[in-house]
């Protein structure tokens, strides 16, 4: 029987289901212990005693796949959209057939950012924690309709939230340099990062992370960003510059931010941003309902079965 490592934390969540599915393969899905992450060392300790390998957030490095290769290991599949936690080129070089399962979750995701814009902007989260503490706050929020949004990343999960925001009647401002249209969206139009950015009420971050984009939200952009502006990252911490999103939370300039992902998972202990009350946190979860894990999670396994067989 081929023996498949899962380090997903999506997956494992749900991995009873899962295991005999792929038991009916010919195939033993083995979870591994993992919070978030496995590192390097952890990974090539294991991974030599695996045909297949379903990718988390790992780091899926050269080192570590030549390690495995040496061993067992002969295919693996990214769980998810992201990839810039896996060496495709050296996969390539090792001959080990790799992908990803994009498309999965659009819709959950931008759900996600949704929420954390209409969580922001009605100070929910805020509200919720006074009232656990003992008090009864009434803050005045901020009305959605008319409000402009810089969407950064305008592929599904950007398009899926360009149509939930536009039926708040927000106006759009989308950012990608991979496409140039509007998806037929009402109200979305196209810029150039960081055109127009200033005036923008929210900045919301559903793009991937590349070589190319790493802190592009960065203290030159953001002293461009209207003061007050608001932040929403469900795509990937690295996108913005965490030390320059933290003094300009202390300053005022942006009022506040709502993030999903942070440069460092989990969230450190002395983060700055563990103090910030205006904040509101997720723990990299927003393509987690049972539905899109149990969609993203066949797929893969199909197209781990594919290269096993």
């Amino acid at each position: 029987m081929k023996r498949v490592l899962v380090t997903c934390p999506p997956m494992l969540g749900m991995i009873d289901e899962f295991i005999p599915v792929a038991a009916a393969r010919g195939v033993e899905l083995v979870p591994a212990a993992v919070t978030q992450v496995l590192s390097q060392d952890e990974l090539c300790a294991l991974l030599p005693e695996f045909d297949g390998w379903i990718i988390g957030d790992d780091p899926a490095t050269r080192r570590v796949f030549e390690t495995a290769c040496a061993g067992r290991l002969r295919a693996a599949v990214k769980w998810g959209i992201g990839v810039d936690n896996v060496d495709f080129a050296a996969c390539k070089a090792l001959e080990i057939p790799i992908c990803n399962t994009p498309n999965m979750f659009g819709g959950e995701v931008a759900d996600v950012a949704v929420g954390y814009v209409i969580g922001l902007a009605r100070q929910l989260f805020a509200i919720d924690r006074g009232i656990r503490a003992g008090g009864w706050p009434k803050p005045a929020g901020m009305s959605l309709a008319g409000k402009r949004v810089a969407l950064v990343g305008f592929g599904d999960i950007g398009r899926s939230t360009a149509r939930r925001l536009a039926a708040f009647d927000m106006p759009i401002v989308a950012y990608d340099p991979g496409n140039d249209d509007t998806g037929g969206i009402p109200g979305v139009e196209r810029a150039a990062w960081p055109e127009r950015i200033g005036e923008a009420d929210f900045i919301v971050f559903t793009c991937s992370l590349n070589a190319h984009n790493r802190h592009m939200l960065d203290e030159r952009v953001l002293a461009m960003a209207k003061p007050g502006v608001q932040v929403v990252n469900v795509a990937r911490g690295p996108l913005i510059d965490e030390q320059a999103l933290v003094r300009a939370l202390q300053s005022g300039h942006v009022a506040a931010a709502a993030l999903d992902v942070f440069e460092v998972e989990p969230l450190p202990a002395d983060s700055p941003l563990r103090g910030m009350p205006q904040c509101i946190f997720g723990s990299h979860n927003g393509s987690n309902t049972r539905d899109a894990v149990r969609r993203a999670s066949h797929e893969a396994m199909e197209k781990l079965f594919a290269f096993l067989s």
